[in-house]
């Protein structure tokens, strides 16, 4: 899960923590506010019955005294006046049977649901009643017990939690949106990082990360944009030995070439005069003298074949003397005299590639050959196309065939041409793309132009 979704959801979940423990606290404290009213009911009505005890006492001795004192109502409006609503007071005087006054539920609020009900008497079990004299300088005068009604309990914490928790959860809404909203703002630079390395991944080491507000997207924008650099340094510098590496290759396989055109070449002409005049010098009865002269020369001449064929593969002097496009139809032209092989190489020009520089048309040449024998050796095409297109910017060299492999296997460990490509496009800038074409393999490199001017330039100098 991505980041902005993970602190969205933790921040929801702390805030549905924070409502939950909230409503806990106005649960218990309706539960207590509900007994504080029961202790005052108490009280006032203890006050109140003391006094309309006196007076009672008062009205059954007015016929000693004479006064004229009327009887008092227990059960009277100012009585239930007192009592908090939600609470019964039971009291019962000396001699008398109890008497009941419960003040009215109704104003506390709607009942509350069944769950709520069966929760509030969970959390809160047995009596909460409170018996006391009904007097404390006579407690023989009677009792005194107020009830706190369990509905009107639940009504009143109800009606608080009702009205509590929407307001808390419409603040926790909003808060959740405005800080995910935040969070999101914040966070933005990381998705700009992400980007960055990305587009570093991909090649694009010239490119930075600006400088964010936030400290510490800063630092790692900085990290990153010295990293690039490092790349960008690293990289100058293994496209430079490549660049090295390759002329030198190059000039290592000129002097090969060089070196067994002259030895090994004189010795096989040697070696295949020298058959001819053992041929036919032998006398007319040894018959086995021309037949092991014969085997030699045929032996020379397949040896001349394949020094040859190394020859071809390793000269690029042609390319001074004849051109880069001849080159290449000799180079076409050496693949389709192969008497192993059952292909067609054809070969197609557009632009003026004879004006490329010395560097960059070996490398052309290079990357052509490799390609053809990659398409000759790991296939079995009956076409194989090449074409190299020039124009201002860029030489593109295509190799397609029709042989039925595919381009996911196609650079497998183990293999030296595909890596070797893509070395040698690298410290030139070039690209190398390997797709799957119709019943084949197509590979296309391109080599940017105006990014080698200064390599030929070093190159012819």
């Amino acid at each position: 899960m991505n980041l902005l979704p993970q602190l969205v959801v933790r921040l929801f979940a702390i805030t549905a923590a924070c409502l939950v423990a909230a409503i806990a606290w106005i649960v218990f404290d309706a539960h207590r506010s509900v007994e504080r009213e029961a202790e005052l009911s108490a009280a006032r009505v203890g006050q109140h019955l003391e006094g309309l005890y006196w007076q009672e006492q008062l009205w059954r001795g007015r016929g000693r005294t004479g006064l004229n004192t009327p009887a008092p109502e227990w059960q009277s409006f100012a009585t239930l006046n007192l009592i908090a609503p939600g609470v019964c007071v039971t009291f019962a005087l000396r001699g008398e049977s109890p008497q009941t006054l419960c003040s009215q539920t109704a104003a506390l609020g709607p009942t509350a649901p069944g769950w709520f009900v069966h929760a509030y008497d969970a959390l809160f079990p047995g009596d909460t009643s409170i018996e006391r004299p009904l007097f404390a300088r006579d407690p023989a005068a009677g009792t005194i017990v107020n009830t706190p009604d369990r509905a009107a309990a639940t009504r009143q914490a109800w009606r608080q939690i009702s009205l509590v928790a929407a307001i808390a959860a419409g603040m926790a809404a909003a808060i959740a949106t405005l800080a995910a909203f935040m969070i999101g703002r914040t966070l933005r630079p990381a998705r700009a990082i992400v980007d960055g390395l990305r587009r570093l991944q991909h090649g694009d080491l010239a490119w930075r990360l600006p400088t964010f507000r936030t400290a510490e997207f800063s630092s790692i924008a900085g990290a990153v944009n010295q990293l690039a650099s490092e790349l960008t340094r690293t990289n100058d510098e293994r496209n430079a030995l490549t660049t090295r590496l390759l002329e030198v290759q190059e000039v290592e396989r000129r002097a090969l070439a060089r070196d067994l055109h002259d030895e090994f070449g004189q010795c096989l002409a040697a070696t295949a005069a020298l058959a001819a005049s053992i041929e036919a010098g032998a006398p007319v009865n040894r018959q086995d003298i021309v037949e092991e002269a014969q085997a030699i020369g045929r032996a020379q001449s397949r040896m001349m074949k394949t020094l040859r064929g190394a020859l071809v593969r390793l000269r690029t002097q042609d390319i001074e003397e004849i051109g880069l496009e001849a080159s290449l139809r000799q180079l076409v032209t050496e693949h389709n005299l192969q008497t192993a092989s059952r292909s067609v190489f054809q070969l197609k020009v557009t632009g003026e590639i004879a004006a490329l520089p010395r560097p960059i048309a070996i490398d052309v040449y290079r990357i052509a050959q490799e390609c053809l024998n990659n398409a000759a050796r790991h296939g079995s095409p009956r076409q194989v196309a090449l074409n190299v297109a020039q124009d201002a910017q860029a030489v593109a060299v295509t190799v397609e065939d029709d042989g039925g492999g595919r381009a996911a296997r196609i650079g497998r460990p183990g293999g030296h041409g595909i890596p070797g490509l893509r070395e040698r496009l690298a410290a030139l800038g070039g690209t190398l793309s390997i797709d799957d074409a119709m019943g084949g393999i197509r590979v296309a490199a391109v080599i940017p132009l105006a990014a080698n001017d200064a390599h030929a330039g070093r190159a012819v100098a």
